[in-house]
């Protein structure tokens, strides 16, 4: 690798004597010379890189790249230079070499090296004669390393077989020591005002965004002491202002490296106190980084702000210099970086320089059939902002926004100007803001004088105009590009939240909430049933939790916005009319006049006027439009005099699709669950009998979510005088195939005990009754008996065990024993042969019945078993059988820390 260093002046020559300088071979640095100095070393502290397209619109984006990084390391001194170098060295690589440029910036103790690498790494050969001399600066290339030369503090040339590499370092200014900016001596009038003592927060917040340090000017601002806050995120105290679109916040402003601007600060009285602030970025001595934010009251931020730029003056420049940029001499240098602050910077230039009493600036919208105002001065502005106004507003050439258009007198030509209507403006002159021949936009100025302005005033702003409109679009298509992203990490948010949940009124509150206040500044959501019924005010949200009751009272008065289809927002103005009546009755009323509009939208104590005002602004319906039918509208408004802005109306399309097809999910869920609930409920017995002398309890869990039934099944009902059947069974399987074999069962027992018939009896035809279901049968084992209390106490038992878990019969002297023998199952063979047993239960004692469920939960290798069921059942003497069934229940839910897979149930009898 070659390295040519050049220091600032002419290069010495280090070439043998007679050979020939070097003939340019590349694009760039025809006529550049390279010598072998290497560049001092220095200490990296901070880099940032980027690689652009060969393309012309890369010069641009390497421009901002390049701002934008040394803004974000604090060297806004030495921003202008860096990017006018950069500029041309990526020109000469995308446009003139045509090929892609690599951007590298470098930061170090010293200053900052900015190196630009392309693809042409075609190295210079030597000819005869004398030195070329530098590029002539009126050439369209060649100019990069001429300016390397005269502004940098020292550039140079690498080549590897791949790349040539064009660096450039800029060193800081030095400042007199102790001076950074002063100012004039000022009368003491005009001096910033404080009330008070100067209270200057000094807080630390360390890597994870939390407060590790709260000086006590800190807790003098904002009423919390140092231990209450150490430890606690900032963003838990910060009101920060956001923006629809973007994502910038407390937390990025953190991890800044410098950072300086205004928000509040939520003290301990619940009050947000508004701050200045200035963060700077900082690491101790063990590399571990923390940001320093210092915090005044906000208008004390003359304590803290960092004076504004002003471009230096050399009065010793000669009369040849370049004139100035147009652009700068228009806006003021530096320009605004955001949209917002370019477009109302020109706007009040617009104004000055017509010495006019409004202007106003407007933004095509994406189809160029409409302009959105998006700055203004000397109008309503809150009332216009945002408001939309179609290109051709009338005939000729004086109503197309395409054309200059000067009006002598606007009341001789009432809607020449929409936007100007009600304003008391008389004169204006408009002009087209045109890039390559495109709308991209309308500036105009008003007077409210008549015959102000004439064809001079329309040139010299036309003039204006085509020096910022690049500016503006350029900026204009950054907005868009970051509100693009925004609105894509949103939807993206919004889907997850939605399909995370199939609750319906959650589904509504996630749809209000995702909403307000990016969207809008309230909504409303309106469901509709079925196609016969009328829509449903379900939900209401407002940013102001305490305006939510009177919206809903206004919106439940009115008649709910018609279901149309059709996609896209449209304007709903019933809400705005109702709103601006309520308003008018209740100034009459506390007047104490009468009269006024006579139709009555609210009864009782109707909207306030704070209600009134918030939802009189601009009103917008969305249907909600799910499998082909409507199922809904979302309703989004703006307070008073506001619009929405083309992009937001476009996101909240896009929202409600989602949003619908969510709500018609957790409808279809919500029915379905309703049904199947229904469904299993009718499979669960009614209740528990009455026995005297005999204490019955029951602990029933389905296995699968949703479930309330599954395979296994109990009952306890009376058969005929003082004999009481009971029942436990477990059919193969769980979930609604199970349960269907679980309701055959359950019913043909009541119905063939009923009937007087033994045990065996009755499940033998059961039996028969499963078979019969072919196919669809399955085998069961069930365990069925007959109780019957005797007058000494006891209760006599008969009792059949069909392939089921044997019976367990707890003594009152702790001991436990099986109450049965095992017969074989149902469902499996015809021909069965089975057989009952009688078991004496003395007082005190304890029949306990379970399903496999229970014997067979597993942790691991290890299972419960038969013989831990037992051990269980021998500490639970004395207990009621209630209690007794509790505690087995515990016993299996800790005995594995998964869910149950299985159902289980849990039958106890005790007698008393």
């Amino acid at each position: 690798m070659t390295t040519g260093l050049i220091p600032g002046g002419q290069p010495p020559d280090h070439r043998p004597t007679g050979t020939r300088p070097p003939q340019p071979r590349h694009p760039d640095d025809r006529e550049a010379l390279h010598t072998a100095d290497p560049p001092r070393s220095s200490v990296i502290t901070a880099r940032a890189g980027a690689s652009f397209e060969a393309a012309g619109r890369s010069v641009a984006t390497a421009r901002s790249f390049v701002r934008d990084t040394l803004q974000g390391w604090g060297f806004a001194d030495i921003v202008d230079d860096a990017v006018v170098l950069t500029s041309e060295l990526v020109t000469n690589a995308v446009i003139h070499a045509g090929t892609q440029a690599d951007v590298l910036c470098l930061r170090s103790d010293d200053g900052v090296r900015i190196e630009v690498a392309d693809r042409y790494p075609d190295r210079e050969i030597p000819l005869q004669g004398a030195l070329p001399a530098m590029s002539n600066p009126d050439r369209e290339g060649g100019r990069g390393l001429q300016l390397c030369a005269a502004i940098a503090g020292r550039w140079g040339v690498e080549y590897t077989p791949t790349h040539k590499n064009v660096w450039f370092q800029l060193d800081l200014p030095e400042r007199p020591v102790g001076t950074r900016a002063a100012g004039p001596s000022l009368p003491v009038g005009l001096l910033p005002l404080t009330d008070g003592r100067v209270r200057v927060a000094v807080v630390q917040i360390d890597r994870a965004g939390s407060i590790s340090a709260w000086n006590e000017d800190a807790e003098e601002l904002f009423g919390y002491p140092a231990d209450q806050v150490t430890g606690k995120p900032l963003t838990d105290l910060a009101a920060w202002p956001h923006t629809p679109g973007t994502a910038t916040g407390i937390a990025e402003a953190l991890q800044l490296s410098r950072w300086e601007g205004s928000y509040g600060i939520r003290g301990a009285d619940g009050r947000v106190t508004p701050v200045y602030a200035s963060h700077l970025r900082v690491r101790d001595t063990g590399g571990e980084p923390s940001t320093v934010c210092l915090l005044v009251r906000d208008h004390e931020r003359a304590v803290l702000q960092t004076p504004a730029r002003v471009p230096a003056t050399d009065t010793t420049t000669s009369s040849d210099t370049p004139s100035t940029d147009p652009f700068e001499v228009f806006i003021g240098s530096p320009a605004p970086d955001d949209l917002d602050g370019l477009l109302q910077r020109t706007v009040e230039r617009a104004r000055d320089m017509l010495d006019a009493d409004a202007a106003f600036l407007l933004l095509a919208t994406d189809d160029e059939t409409e302009l959105e105002v998006r700055a203004s001065t000397g109008l309503p502005s809150t009332r216009q902002r945002f408001a939309r106004v179609p290109v051709e507003a009338g005939p000729g050439r004086y109503g197309s926004a395409r054309m200059p258009a000067v009006h002598d007198d606007l009341s001789a030509v009432p809607g020449a100007v929409p936007l100007l209507n009600g304003t008391g403006m008389r004169a204006v002159v408009t002009v087209p803001l045109k890039v390559e021949g495109r709308l991209t936009g309308s500036l105009g100025v008003a007077s409210e004088s008549p015959g102000r302005y004439s064809n001079e005033e329309a040139l010299r702003l036309q003039f204006a105009a085509d020096r910022i409109a690049l500016a503006v679009e350029s900026a204009r298509l950054g907005e868009l590009e970051r509100l693009r992203r925004g609105s894509l990490s949103f939807l993206v948010e919004a889907s997850d939240l939605l399909a995370g949940t199939l609750d319906r009124d959650q589904t509504l509150a996630l749809m209000a909430q995702m909403t307000v206040p990016t969207l809008a500044t309230w909504c409303a959501v309106y469901t509709i049933a079925d196609q016969a019924s009328d829509p449903y005010l379900s939900y209401v949200l407002h940013e102001d939790e305490e305006l939510i009751d009177g919206i809903k009272s206004l919106l439940s008065k009115i008649a709910p916005p018609d279901p149309v289809p059709t996609p896209g927002a449209r304007v709903w103005t019933a809400p705005g009319r109702a709103a601006h009546e309520a308003a008018l009755r209740s100034s009459m009323r506390s007047l104490g006049l009468s009269g006024g509009p006579t139709h009555q939208v609210t009864t009782g104590i109707g909207p306030t006027l704070a209600t009134a005002s918030a939802v009189g602004g601009e009103t917008v319906v969305l249907p909600l439009v799910a499998r082909n039918r409507v199922i809904g509208m979302l309703t989004l408004g703006k307070p008073t005099d506001e619009h929405f802005r083309q992009e937001i109306l476009e996101l909240a399309e896009d929202l409600s699709r989602r949003a619908a097809l969510a709500l018609d999910n957790a409808r279809l869920y919500s029915e379905r669950t309703a049904i199947s609930q229904a469904l299993q409920r009718s499979l669960l017995p009614p209740g528990l009998p009455e026995i005297d002398g005999v204490e019955v309890d029951v602990i029933y869990r389905a296995a699968g979510e949703g479930n309330e039934v599954g395979g296994d099944f109990y009952d306890v009902f009376p058969i005929s005088d003082g004999a009481y059947g009971f029942a436990i069974g477990d059919v193969c399987g769980t979930g609604p195939n199970a349960a269907a074999v679980t309701g055959l069962a359950r019913h043909a027992l009541r119905l063939l005990a009923r009937e007087g018939l033994s045990g065996p009896a009755v499940l033998e035809r059961l039996n028969s009754a499963i078979l019969d279901e072919g196919s669809r049968s399955r085998f069961l084992t069930l365990l069925y008996g007959e109780l019957r209390p005797q007058e000494d106490g006891s209760a006599e038992l008969r009792v059949v065990c069909a392939g089921h878990p044997l019976p367990l019969r707890l003594r009152q002297d702790g001991t436990v024993e099986p109450a049965a023998e095992p017969q074989p199952l149902l469902g499996v063979i015809e021909d069965l042969e089975l057989y009952e047993q009688t078991v004496t239960l003395d007082p005190g004692d304890v029949l306990l019945c379970v399903t496999d469920g229970v014997t067979e939960r597993r942790e691991g290798t290890r299972m419960l078993g038969d013989d831990g069921l037992a051990d269980v059942l021998t500490t639970c003497t004395g207990l009621t059988a209630g209690a007794v069934a509790a505690r087995i229940m515990r016993a299996v839910e800790r005995f594995a820390s998964d869910a149950p897979s299985d159902d289980m149930a849990i039958l106890a009898m005790r007698v008393a």
